[in-house]
């Protein structure tokens, strides 16, 4: 899991500490300004429906070149879960990790040629954009 949370300005530094060590105990905890929070909530709190969406797409786009649901579904899911962990654990920039599976005229690439023909990385950047605004309005109301 993964959290954020904005300090009072009363707070003291073992306050945060505090905080931070307690939301840690479920993954990442960040300690982010106050006016942030909307845009934790626009990527971090909604995201877990993009990326359901998201490997679910990729587990159909499976079905319609003939693997079995089941299959699909867990080589999506895998997927997804391996490349996060690389993410984590190697510390490196997603583009470099992407480079590296990458070869030149291979399907890696051809692959990423339609996923940029249909604006995936606008709409996905679109959402959290949409869904930032959106817990703005829903904290003014």
């Amino acid at each position: 899991g993964a959290a954020a949370f904005a300090a009072s300005p009363g707070a003291t530094a073992e306050d945060r500490q505090f905080v931070k060590e307690w939301f840690s105990t479920i993954g990442y905890a960040a300690e982010v300004s106050e006016n942030l929070l909307d845009a934790v909530t626009g990527l971090s709190g909604s995201g877990p429906g993009y990326v359901f969406t998201l490997i679910e797409a990729l587990a159909d786009g499976g079905v319609l070149v003939g693997l079995p649901r089941d299959v699909a579904l867990r080589l999506a899911a895998q997927t997804f879960l391996g490349a996060a962990k690389m993410v984590l654990e190697t510390g490196e920039h997603p583009a470099a990790l992407r480079d590296r599976v990458t070869s030149p005229g291979g399907t890696t690439i051809a692959g990423l040629k339609a996923l940029e023909a249909g604006a995936a990385r606008d709409a996905l950047m679109s959402a959290v954009a949409a869904a930032t605004n959106r817990a703005k309005e829903l904290g003014g109301a």
